[in-house]
């Protein structure tokens, strides 16, 4: 394997890519093999600057001329497809888990989520009264994110040819003219926010699996995160980074940034909220919470000044009641997440390499 660099908006992160011959589960997980064939394979397809930003949403600019000048409208585009296994799970279902996922990707460029898209595709004999549960789902999600599904596609599939139904969403928003969020933009000295809870989408999955041996209440945190953010942008301008921390959890979502700004971060382990239950079914089964998949949650970047403001917004919404600050950001080592223990050591939290749960969004 030749050691290369990764890339993205000018930063450079030691990532090592390798020519793969097969698609594997792991190229799935958000991870490096994940990296890998991004970098590899579609980076040189679809070679463009907004695509080559590395962001949950691809950002562009319209200008409209009017009579006397000229408008400009800043609109986020994301899309993405939802495979999770099984298609119900504590807390939520795959439809709930698609309009979430794509208004979440949209909110987290600070714009706010407005219209989505929705393709469907049916494998034969999937049962109409679990297609009606699930567009149930996708209607109530939608209304909580105050979005409209405005268009969609149905394709069909023979029988095992698909797990009973794949759910493909792209969303559009419009991004406030003064905001300013990317993944680049952290800088030494901002601190970093978590939202609330992590790891209870990835457990509340594989519970509903039947893989954890025992019952509990854990339940996915799956919820839209766009009044979140609102509530955010409306007491500062100083907001320089949102991601929410899905596939690879919080550990592989921080080294994304830190790689996108040219900096380190270092969190403080003991202050990242987990539940109980998660914790323990994670120790049972040796997973690491900071790489479990999360969907309704968010990682903010925020100069220190307005950090406390943003903080005291955030704990005033539902989705951000258990928001705390886990760190700040660093100026060294550049594109390296650094964990400081319960024991005082540090360590370093790095991507993770192949799939630690598959299907699980």
């Amino acid at each position: 394997m030749n050691n290369h660099r990764l890339s993205i908006q000018g930063a450079v992160c030691p990532i090592p890519l390798q020519h793969d011959d097969q698609v594997l589960l792991g190229h799935g997980s958000g991870g490096k093999l994940s990296q890998n064939l991004i970098q590899k394979t579609f980076y040189p397809a679809f070679d463009n600057p907004y695509l080559l930003a590395g962001d949950d949403a691809g950002v562009i600019q319209l200008e409209i001329p009017g009579i006397g000048d000229t408008t400009k409208l800043k609109l986020a585009i994301s899309t993405d497809s939802h495979v999770v296994a099984p298609l119900f799970f504590p807390g939520g279902d795959i439809g709930r888990l698609a309009i979430c996922g794509t208004v979440n990707d949209v909110a987290m460029m600070g714009a706010q989520p407005l219209y989505l898209t929705a393709g469907f595709i049916l494998e034969e004999g999937f049962a109409i009264s679990d297609l009606e549960k699930i567009l149930a789902s996708m209607h109530y999600a939608a209304a909580e994110a105050g979005i409209l599904v405005i268009a969609g596609d149905t394709k069909v599939v023979q029988k095992g040819k698909a797990d009973g139904v794949y759910i493909n969403t792209t969303g559009i928003g419009l991004i406030p003219a003064n905001v300013d969020i990317h993944g680049s933009n952290a800088r030494p000295g901002d601190l970093v926010i978590l939202s609330g809870v992590i790891a209870e989408h990835g457990i509340a999955v594989l519970q509903a699996r039947g893989e954890l041996g025992f019952t509990s209440g854990i339940v996915s945190d799956v919820q839209p995160v766009n009044h979140l953010v609102s509530a955010m942008l409306a007491v500062s301008h100083q907001i320089h980074v949102l991601r929410d921390p899905t596939r690879g959890g919080l550990a592989t979502t921080l080294n994304e940034i830190a790689c996108q700004s040219e900096v380190g971060i270092m969190i403080h382990e003991q202050s990242i909220p987990i539940a109980s239950a998660v914790m323990a079914a994670c120790e049972m089964l040796g997973f690491d919470p900071l790489y479990i998949a999360n969907e309704g949650k968010l990682v903010a970047i925020i100069s220190a000044e307005d950090a406390q403001a943003v903080l005291s917004a955030m704990r005033l919404i539902p989705a951000g009641k258990d928001a705390v600050i886990i760190g700040e950001v660093i100026a060294t080592p550049k594109g390296r997440v650094l964990g400081k223990t319960i024991l005082g050591t540090t360590r370093v939290i790095d991507i993770p390499s192949g799939e630690i749960l598959p299907r699980i969004c």
